[in-house]
């Protein structure tokens, strides 16, 4: 079916995607694979090239447009391209919205110029080796010292961590447990006590710099806090959304593609004197997968209208994620079984979406966790 969410200005900005995809990540990826980091000059790249800060006043550098569509274009066709390894849907629409709705004039004026040239690398820090979905499991503290928080802690599967120049870690401000007493404290490459632990060897994504973060009596001044103390819990919950369907835009660009490169190969692999293609297993199988991405693409499609309407709920976000995230797991084992023994090579790009994809299910809040919020939001 033809979609019908975007514009023409959304068509050409697909092109400027492709052709910088095709030009700066392309030719450089399998480096960054072997490196497990990408080169910033590819981000300086993608900040001339207009695709930073596409939501961000352009008084500050950006594009001026809070038209999701546009990071949809783009987490597209970097799933198309297989390349997770540039974060940039990280940068743009998980912290991207933390910065431009909590940061106050003078913390704009700071931090999003360098957010849009591409010259400040931004990681958010909220996982910890003892706490993942669970915010109140938190331990990381910041302490009121006056006119800083001292801050102890540590945190792991930090995307971006070995590269961020700027971290939005979420702390405990309160001694009491629970979320409520959470705050947001942007911590800079070189305040002293901040450092990188191992760049973690992952079974995918491996272009994509994963860390660990330590914090030891780490000064953060007060003029670094992001949004309202204490608050860090709300803020949180109010961007998840937005991060979730992102997730999801990713997934089913990633099934779609799947099933478009298997769909070729099984035309042309030979098996028993006949394409692949012409054995029914194999054509109930892709008949299958399209069918199932062609339903799941028009309901993530919807939830990127509600999205622009301001009305995409939790649930539906929830909803989006969990369904298109499973999906995409799912394609990408049956697609590498397609393939057969090629699919288990590594220069093949089905291999490659395999082990990059498997992380979809988990990070932004596990399947699991998407499921109980859609429960509750239906049982109370």
């Amino acid at each position: 079916m033809q979609r019908d969410i975007f514009t023409e200005q959304h068509d050409d900005f697909r092109d400027t995607v492709r052709a910088f995809l095709a030009k700066e990540v392309l030719p450089h990826y399998d480096r960054w694979e072997k490196a497990g980091i990408v080169d910033r000059s590819a981000w300086l790249a993608a900040g001339r090239q207009g695709l930073l800060g596409i939501a961000v006043p352009e008084e500050f550098g950006g594009g001026g447009t809070p038209d999701f569509r546009y990071a949809a274009v783009l987490a597209e066709e970097f799933a198309r391209a297989g390349a997770p390894g540039l974060a940039i849907g990280l940068h743009n629409d998980i912290i991207g919205p933390y910065l431009t709705s909590l940061a106050n004039d003078e913390q704009k004026r700071r931090w999003l110029p360098g957010f849009c040239t591409g010259e400040l690398i931004t990681a958010i820090a909220m996982t910890e080796p003892g706490a993942g979905s669970d915010l109140q499991g938190i331990r990381t503290q910041a302490v009121d010292q006056g006119d800083h928080y001292l801050l102890n802690g540590a945190k792991t599967f930090i995307s971006n961590g070995i590269l961020a120049d700027l971290v939005i870690v979420v702390a405990r401000t309160t001694p009491e447990g629970g979320a409520h007493g959470l705050s947001l404290l942007v911590v800079e490459r070189g305040m002293p006590g901040f450092e990188r632990g191992r760049n973690l060897d992952k079974i995918g994504q491996k272009a994509q710099d994963t860390a660990e973060l330590f914090f030891e009596d780490v000064r953060v001044p007060k003029e670094n806090l992001l949004g309202e103390l204490n608050g860090g819990f709300v803020h949180l919950m109010q961007n998840l959304a937005q991060e979730r369907l992102a997730i999801a835009v990713a997934s089913i660009a990633g099934a779609e593609y799947l099933v478009e490169i298997t769909t070729d190969y099984v035309k042309q692999r030979e098996a028993f004197g006949r394409p692949l293609a012409k054995l029914q297993h194999v054509r109930f199988e892709i008949a299958e997968l399209a069918t199932e991405c062609a339903v799941t693409r028009a309901f993530v499609d919807r939830c990127i209208t509600e999205l622009g309407r301001y009305a995409l709920t939790p649930a539906d976000a929830s909803m989006a994620k969990w369904w298109a995230s499973e999906l995409q797991k799912r394609t990408a084992d049956r697609c590498l079984q397609l393939h057969g023994g090629y699919g288990y090579m590594s220069e093949f790009p089905v291999a490659r979406a395999f082990t990059d994809g498997r992380i979809q299910t988990i990070y932004g809040g596990t399947t699991e966790i998407m499921k109980e919020i859609v429960g509750r939001s239906i049982l109370g």
